[in-house]
């Protein structure tokens, strides 16, 4: 079995209040989870009003398919444009 983790610090433009923020941060993590199938949650700086930290995970029998899984995320949330990837650190685990 293989865990893939993906953690991801966004920057998010334009934003006035978390209120706004947290609308777009559940957006685009409710959009992730149909899509893609992955486990996402809003895992950091949750009192920031410009930035967050998300984290995504994936279970399946490839470390290729893993890695493929989530460079999905990756371009999904590049080719989202209300948020800019500033941090990416990802792993995959063996078990």
């Amino acid at each position: 079995m293989v865990v893939g983790t993906l953690n991801l610090t966004l920057y998010i433009g334009g934003m006035k209040s978390l209120k706004d923020k947290r609308s777009v941060v559940k957006s685009l993590l409710s959009k992730i989870r149909s899509k893609l199938n992955v486990s996402a949650a809003e895992t950091g700086r949750q009192d920031e009003w410009n930035k967050c930290e998300l984290g995504f995970c994936c279970v399946t029998n490839e470390t290729s398919h893993a890695d493929s899984i989530l460079s999905s995320v990756i371009k999904y949330i590049n080719s989202d444009g209300r948020v800019e990837i500033i941090e990416s650190y990802s792993e995959t685990i063996h078990i």
